[in-house]
């Protein structure tokens, strides 16, 4: 399988990531498992999750995520096939959130002992913070790669000009720079990225690793109207989505799945990986079908009638 490099770093990953937002949460621990070995046994190597998986699941503390992912390593001994991809900055209540550097240095540990590793191949702030200095953020980073308990690190959910000026500190004060940006984008959500994002990550050569590749679940084609979702464990993520733009996605979508003979996942996640600045779109499952179509989509190339359409129907 081709590889492709994180930004301006030795680590090469396949072109798609498995989104672990779903372990512990939509997906219990043995069903998490079986995903797990068929998607390193197929051959991608790319896991990504946060220290606030799923938090927002009532009962829920945070940190399922990670101990279901550390749970698979210890049972399966797979940690060496695997780039590890985590993040900190979110709300985990009483507190606990940001990236004060005593913070940083704080969660990577409980980061670490849940996943059960000595090391997380790429650390990620998860949101920008701007009540603490850029510095202050990558001193934390340079102390934890200076211990080998992190590779190296990246960005999520920061705008253009506040990436561009942590790019900027790290370069000039000799502190880590960002490698990666995980920005939202999908079919529907075009506009921040393409507008905002894009011509940094293009600038530096970050690889750029999308999450909500498939809006929530709404490209795969299983919610054909709002109705479908109610009562969905996703239903507050899918239902923005129906709107007249988002409807007439969903059909030039259908359109493609038909001429192309494959999924609407398959054929929302090849529109991604089309676009030249993107490395890895994150997608998850929650069933061993449903991986089929998130390998099929690596396989599946557009033709540029099937790209317009969908750039027509998704335009902004």
């Amino acid at each position: 399988m081709q590889t492709r490099t994180l930004g301006h770093s030795d680590i090469s990953i396949a072109p798609l990531v498995f989104g672990g937002n779903v372990f512990g949460w939509t997906v219990d621990a043995p069903t998490s498992f079986r995903i797990l070995d068929a998607f390193v046994d197929r051959g991608f190597n790319c896991i990504d999750t946060a220290d606030v998986y799923s938090r927002w699941v009532p009962g829920h503390q945070g940190g399922e995520s990670e101990t279901v992912l550390g749970q698979w390593f210890k049972k399966s001994g797979k940690r060496d096939k695997v780039v590890l991809a985590t993040k900190v900055g979110m709300d985990m209540g009483d507190g606990k959130q940001g990236l004060r550097k005593e913070y940083i240095l704080e969660e990577v540990e409980t980061s670490l002992q849940r996943l059960q590793t000595d090391h997380i191949d790429l650390y990620q702030s998860h949101k920008d913070d701007d009540s603490v200095p850029l510095d202050e953020t990558l001193e934390a980073y340079r102390q934890l790669i200076q211990q080998g308990k992190v590779r190296i690190v990246g960005a999520s959910n920061y705008k253009g000009a506040r990436l561009e000026e942590a790019l900027k500190v790290g370069q000039e004060r000799g502190l880590p720079v960002y490698r990666t940006l995980q920005p939202e984008y999908n079919l529907y959500a075009r506009q921040a990225y393409e507008t905002d994002l894009e011509p940094v990550a293009v600038k530096h050569g970050l690889a750029v690793i999308p999450y909500f590749s498939l809006a929530s679940g709404f490209l795969t084609g299983k919610y054909k109207s709002k109705e479908d979702a109610k009562g969905a464990k996703r239903e507050s993520f899918v239902g923005k989505y129906f709107d007249r733009r988002g409807e007439k996605i969903l059909k030039a979508l259908h359109d493609v799945t038909q001429q192309a003979h494959a999924t609407p996942t398959s054929v929302a996640l090849a529109w991604l990986l089309s676009r030249p600045s993107i490395t890895a779109p994150i997608a998850s499952a929650t069933s061993l079908d449903q991986m089929e179509s998130l390998f099929a989509a690596v396989d599946l190339k557009l033709d540029t009638s099937a790209i317009d359409k969908l750039n027509l129907a998704s335009a902004y």
